[in-house]
């Protein structure tokens, strides 16, 4: 299986950006509507019942409809991009814990690793020296080495940030608002974060090399 190191790498199957949203946004729906309509499905399919409540319910789905987001990426691309990878890879192992201990504990803390994981991958390739987000998205994006450095310091300290907020609403308010939140709120703040982001890919953005003109 091939990893995918940035989102159009050579001799990779080049993925629809309306499919791609879909599969990464998916399983997300999946875990919500899940959660909201649990004792719904319950009742209707007495099976899960097993399970146990809504927010049960719906982390199996979740790791049922992630299972299937990144198998259909996989036939389409031939490849995966190494950040649904390891958040599914996360989702399938925490998702196990909940549900084999009956504990929502390890689901809810899902995004906080998953961005602690990743700040720290950034911010110690930095330390060593490695602006490690180059590797992802130079395809998409042609910057010189300070722009490089700055973006990925500035997504490593925001994935921190990503967690410290999982963190704080977990901890802080209902499994129900928590399940809105994972939804509908990381998604506007990251997109915002983004966006903030322009004036640095303008100011360090490298010009494309003229083309050659024949003799």
């Amino acid at each position: 299986m091939k990893v995918e190191q940035g989102p159009n790498a050579k001799g990779q199957g080049e993925q629809n950006p309306l499919l791609k949203l879909a599969l990464e946004m998916g399983p997300l729906a999946v875990f919500f509507l899940a959660n909201s309509r649990g004792a719904q499905l319950a009742e209707a399919f007495p099976g899960l019942q097993a399970l146990g409540g809504p927010i049960f319910i719906a982390t199996a789905a979740f790791m049922v409809a992630i299972t299937i987001s990144l198998g259909v990426s996989y036939y389409l691309t031939r490849a995966l991009p190494i950040m649904p990878l390891v958040s599914g890879g996360v989702v399938l192992v925490f998702g196990a814990l909940t549900l084999f201990l009956q504990n929502d504990l390890f689901i809810k803390l899902k995004p906080t690793i998953v961005n602690c994981l990743f700040g720290s991958v950034l911010l110690g390739g930095l330390f060593f020296g490695k602006s490690l987000l180059g590797y992802v998205f130079d395809s998409a994006f042609k910057l010189d080495a300070e722009g490089w450095r700055k973006l990925t310091l500035r997504w490593g300290l925001f994935f921190f940030v990503l967690a410290a907020i999982n963190e704080f609403v977990w901890r802080t308010f209902s499994t129900d608002f928590w399940v809105q939140f994972k939804v509908f709120g990381f998604m506007p703040i990251t997109i915002a974060f983004t966006l903030a982001q322009l004036p640095l890919l303008q100011k360090h953005a490298l010009e494309d090399e003229a083309p050659q003109q024949a003799d």
